[in-house]
């Protein structure tokens, strides 16, 4: 097959089927692009639309999101995941504002050292922002690729990987790159789906090796399964009933829910330690056991038990600081919240 057909076949179905009203492809530049492409990394369009306009509306430009605080850029990214994303984001935003004077670099190279974009995500801020000839290789790319040449093995496998980028770089044109890159990665995610593709309508069915073949749901090729592990923790809230309030904990930087505000936690709550807590101290025996919530992480599953403590007037003299803070119910401020800790604080309303 020449490496042509496929972009001659996929352009003219974007023409008349491609998406071209989501919000980022609206007056599209390098910094709209960017934070598009960051959000939509492992999570799904109509999920990332209302964060990614709530970020616009905040941070239209780079110099903005580079002069935020942290806690207000995890605040909206609450929800979202993979909280290291938006960390990287405003670590970039300072490094385009300050050393490139709030232009991105135009080279896939000079791109992909900057923290949180890597050699898919340049190249997609060059082809989409710029208007200028670069290679992708994201998730929807991949599945494409894969069932297009039947290409064996587990795509993220280094030696795939390097089969699929010149895949990519081979069937990427140099005319009309934007409308192309849109275009395929718009066929990954609608027809040539992970699960149920709908091959009688894609356009490239009468050259895909997998479709002649009829194994389409063989492509991409699956990772070996391994069950999680499981780990636990309990999170203790501590809840000044009188100011309406809860006691909150700032994470380490590194780590998950890195920099963001959680409850603190301990293994075992008989045996709590108390060290930044150690001016409360309530009677655990008011302490409350909440049903237990699982929150599944990448790599493992985490079973948190949410512990109840009601503090009377004794126990409330902790004050805020770096590291601590009273979170008020009926006020919230913005701050960015570990997704299970933003569903308990529903609970407590």
């Amino acid at each position: 097959m020449q490496h042509d057909t496929l972009s001659r076949a996929l352009l003219p179905w974007f023409d008349q089927f491609g998406r071209k009203h989501l919000p980022w492809q609206q007056q599209p530049d390098p910094y709209r692009v960017w934070v598009s492409e960051i959000m939509l990394q492992q999570t799904q369009v109509n999920t990332v639309i209302p964060y990614y306009q709530s970020f616009m509306v905040r941070f239209p430009d780079v110099h903005a999101l580079a002069a935020a605080d942290i806690d207000t850029v995890l605040h909206l990214w609450t929800g979202l995941g993979y909280y290291a994303r938006a960390r990287n984001l405003h670590k970039t935003a300072g490094i385009v504002a300050t050393q490139f004077k709030g232009r991105f670099p135009d080279t896939v190279e000079a791109l992909s050292e900057l923290p949180g974009i890597g050699r898919s995500t340049a190249g997609a801020i060059i082809a989409l922002g710029m208007k200028k000839r670069a290679v992708i290789l994201d998730g929807n790319v991949k599945r494409v690729l894969t069932r297009v040449y039947c290409v064996q093995g587990w795509p993220d496998q280094p030696k795939v990987q390097q089969e699929l980028w010149a895949l990519a770089d081979a069937a990427t044109p140099t005319d009309r790159c934007s409308a192309y890159t849109q275009a395929i990665m718009d066929l990954g995610a609608t027809l040539c789906s992970r699960s149920k593709p709908a091959c009688g309508l894609c356009p490239l069915n009468k050259i895909c090796e997998a479709n002649r073949q009829n194994r389409t749901t063989e492509f991409p090729q699956r990772k070996p399964a391994r069950k999680l592990p499981e780990k636990k923790t309990c999170m203790l809230i501590f809840h000044d009933s009188e100011h309406n309030r809860v006691l909150l904990e700032k994470r380490p930087a590194q780590g998950i829910w890195g920099g963001l505000w959680s409850f603190p936690e301990t293994e075992n709550a008989d045996k709590f330690d108390p060290g930044l807590h150690k001016d409360m101290l309530p009677d655990m025996r008011s302490a409350q056991l909440w049903s237990p919530v699982r929150h599944t992480f990448t790599h493992f599953h985490l079973d948190i038990t949410p512990v109840l403590i009601p503090l009377d007037r004794a126990h409330v003299g902790v004050q805020d600081s770096d590291r601590l803070l009273w979170y008020t119910l009926d006020q919230p401020p913005e701050i960015g919240l570990a997704a299970p800790v933003k569903k308990l604080l529903g609970k407590l309303g």
